[in-house]
């Protein structure tokens, strides 16, 4: 079940970008570049930048928990929240024109295929 709707939402990431795109909302559309700006202020520990990372957190701890809701597994396989936020400025700093929701559906992938 899991592996079948990473791959729906994967197919889906991939058509939506061909697809004429609804207007969508939310940290998950924010591009690489602004997710690594966050990031690395974080990391200065400037409080702007604090603030931002934690918005970051908060849309990948909500978007990682309906996902394992929806499918009955831990998607995130008791890793911490701090590694998957390394892992997703890891694509980003590899995939500057994509996304934070891409990030995270690399993550996941990447997790899924640890398993």
């Amino acid at each position: 079940m899991r592996k079948i709707l990473l791959g729906t939402l994967l197919a889906l990431a991939g058509f939506s970008a061909q697809a004429e795109k609804p207007e969508l909302v939310g940290y998950g559309v924010r591009s690489c570049e602004e997710y690594r700006k966050a990031y690395a202020g974080w990391e200065k520990g400037e409080e702007t930048a604090i603030a931002e990372y934690l918005r970051y957190e908060d849309w990948l701890s909500g978007f990682t928990s309906g996902l394992s809701l929806a499918t009955g597994e831990n998607l995130l396989q008791g890793g911490e929240l701090e590694g998957a936020m390394r892992r997703n400025l890891l694509y980003c700093v590899e995939h500057t024109e994509s996304d934070f929701f891409n990030a995270t559906m690399g993550l996941l992938d990447f997790l899924s295929k640890q398993q």
